[in-house]
C-alpha cells in the first residue's frame, strides 16, 4: 500500500496549497507551554523534531508518512477552538477531538487516503495527548484499552515526543518522563504495538459498557436476538448492503417512515417523532425476539450509543456495520438515488462524522468499497 500527503512538505509548498495549513499562523498559543510562537511555528518544530528522531527513521516508509501527516495535523483545530480563559491563559479545549473529525474530511474529500490510513492518522491526532495525560484520566486503564483498539501506541509515542520536542517550555523534561511512563503502562497493560485483546467481543464490549469490569472476564452470551445496526452517510449504499446481506430479516427504516408520512428529509420539526415511531416499532420486535436491521445514518456515536443501549436493554447483541464509498462514486451514487440528498446537506453531514468505534457494540464491521477492512493498519 503506498500513499503520500504530499511529495513536496516544504512549508511554503505546505502553506500555499492546504488552507488548514496556511490557517496555522496567528493561532497563538499560552507562551508557559508553548513560548516557540503560533501553531505554524509549534507545527513546522514538530516535523521537524520528529524527522529527527532515530525511531522514526527506523520506521517503515508508510509509517513514517502516517506518523508526518499526523504531525502535520495534530493541531489543525486550534484555529477554531482556542480562546483566552478567565484567568488570561490561552487554552484549545477539545482541539485534538475536533481535528479528528477535520482529519478524517480532509484525508476523505481533499487527498483520497485509503481507509485504513486515514482512520490511523485521524486517530493519532485524536490521541496525541494521551501519553503525557493518560494517568490524570478518571479510567487510565479504560482509556489507554479504547486508543489501543484504534491507533498504534508506538506511533503515538514517537508523535507525543516530537510533540513536546516542538515547543518551548520549561517542563520538556517532565513531559518526556511521562511518554516513558506511557510506553511503560502500555507494556504492563498488553497493548504496546498491538491492541489490547479480550476473551470475546462480547466481553471487550462488557468492559467498554461496564464500570469496574475485569478486562479479562468472559460473560456468558445468551441473547434474545440480534440487531443489525447500519452507519454512513446518505448515498453510500446502506440499502445495496440489506439486498445484499440481509435478506429475510425486516428493516426498520427512518427513510421509510418520512415517504409513508410524507415528511421532507430537511423537516427538523418532525424528526424527533419519525425517531419514535421506528423505536416503537423496534420495541415490539425485540420483545418478540426478533432479529432486524435498523437502517438509518447514525454518524455520531450518540445517535448510536442510544439505539444500542435499547436494543442491549431487551438482550440484544447488537452489529454496528459502517458503510463507505470513496468521495467521488458516493457523489454520484446519491446523485442516481431516487431521493438525492443536496450536495451541501451531504458536505455539512460529512464533517459531523463518527466513524463506530470497536467497542460501541458487540461486533463493530467496516465495509469498505465492497469489502470488509480493519481501522488498524
Amino acid at each position: 500500500m503506498n500513499w503520500m500527503l504530499s511529495s513536496d512538505k516544504s512549508w511554503r509548498f505546505l502553506q500555499q496549497n492546504f488552507s488548514w495549513v496556511a490557517d496555522m499562523s496567528g493561532v497563538m498559543q499560552d507562551p508557559i507551554h508553548h513560548a516557540e510562537g503560533d501553531v505554524s511555528v509549534h507545527t513546522r518544530s514538530v516535523l521537524a523534531a520528529l524527522i529527527s528522531l532515530s525511531e522514526y527513521q527506523q520506521l517503515p516508509v508508510l509509517q513514517q508518512e502516517v506518523l508526518w501527516s499526523a504531525a502535520l495535523l495534530h493541531d489543525v483545530e486550534k484555529r477554531s477552538t482556542t480562546r483566552t480563559d478567565h484567568d488570561g491563559h490561552i487554552v484549545s479545549p477539545g482541539h485534538a477531538r475536533k481535528g479528528e473529525l477535520t482529519t478524517r474530511q480532509i484525508l476523505f474529500k481533499e487527498l483520497a487516503a485509503p481507509f485504513a490510513i486515514r482512520e490511523m492518522i485521524a486517530a493519532l491526532v485524536r490521541y496525541h495527548g494521551l501519553p503525557l495525560w493518560v494517568m490524570e484520566k478518571p479510567d487510565p486503564q479504560k482509556s489507554l484499552f479504547s486508543a489501543s483498539l484504534r491507533v498504534d501506541s508506538h506511533l503515538l509515542a514517537l508523535l507525543a515526543k516530537a510533540d513536546v520536542l516542538g515547543r518551548e517550555c520549561a517542563d520538556t523534561e517532565e513531559l518526556l518522563n511521562r511518554i516513558e511512563l506511557f510506553e511503560l503502562y502500555c507494556h504492563e497493560q498488553q497493548c504496546w504495538r498491538q491492541a489490547r485483546k479480550f476473551p470475546s467481543a462480547e466481553a471487550r464490549y462488557r468492559y467498554f459498557s461496564t464500570d469496574n469490569a475485569p478486562p479479562d472476564y468472559q460473560p456468558y452470551g445468551d441473547y434474545q436476538s440480534q440487531v443489525t445496526l447500519l452507519s454512513g452517510l446518505p448515498g453510500m449504499g446502506k440499502d445495496s448492503y440489506i439486498q445484499q446481506y440481509c435478506l429475510g430479516l425486516s428493516v426498520i427504516s427512518l427513510d421509510d417512515i418520512r415517504r409513508q408520512h410524507r415528511i421532507a428529509p430537511d423537516d427538523k420539526m418532525a424528526n424527533g417523532w419519525v425517531v419514535q415511531q421506528a423505536k416503537q416499532q423496534a420495541r415490539e420486535k425485540l420483545r418478540r425476539s426478533e432479529n432486524f436491521v435498523w437502517n438509518a445514518t447514525n454518524i455520531t456515536h450518540q445517535m448510536r450509543q442510544q439505539l444500542i443501549n435499547l436494543f442491549v436493554s431487551y438482550n440484544s447483541r447488537v452489529r454496528v456495520v459502517y458503510i463507505e464509498v470513496p468521495y467521488v462514486k458516493w457523489k454520484q451514487q446519491n446523485s442516481a438515488r431516487t431521493y438525492a440528498v443536496p450536495d451541501m446537506v451531504m458536505d455539512r453531514m460529512l464533517t459531523k462524522l463518527e466513524l463506530p468505534v470497536p467497542e460501541e457494540a458487540h461486533e463493530v464491521i467496516y465495509y469498505i468499497d465492497g469489502r470488509i477492512e480493519s481501522v488498524f493498519l
